[in-house]
């Protein structure tokens, strides 16, 4: 009797068991629950090398013209630390991180708070706090 075979499934940049659960709805262009969700799946768009989706997902007012890409550069893992906002009610978020990664084989940290906010009633990154 032959064993019933499971698809494998790819995990998520953002540290989900599973990309097609996780942020591949949202750089599909499912919007985002709230700013936790958005953060996440912005770190698996640097990951994935999907600038369209970070810009995208850039505040107009402080998106910046291009973001490139640098071969170098490997986002390995995130921790979320804190996170506050995305009810129903509320215009803006904040989400304090750690996105760890190896540039060129030395590995490294970058912690950073961001804001961010509704624009056309999507969560979208506003910046560094």
């Amino acid at each position: 009797m032959a064993g019933k075979r499971t698809a494998r499934t790819k995990a998520c940049p953002c540290g989900s068991p599973a990309y097609e659960n996780c942020c591949g709805p949202l750089h599909e262009g499912d919007p985002a629950a709230d700013p936790e969700s958005l953060m996440r799946s912005r770190f698996s768009a640097f990951a994935l090398d999907r600038t369209d989706y970070v810009l995208d997902t850039w505040h107009p007012d402080t998106r910046p013209a291009d973001v490139e890409s640098d071969p170098g550069l490997r986002w390995v893992r995130l921790e979320v630390q804190e996170s506050s906002g995305g009810g129903v009610f509320d215009a803006e978020g904040f989400v304090t991180f750690q996105a760890h990664f190896r540039d060129n084989g030395r590995s490294g940290v970058m912690t950073e708070r961001s804001r961010f906010v509704r624009h056309d009633g999507r969560w979208v990154y506003w910046g560094p706090m």
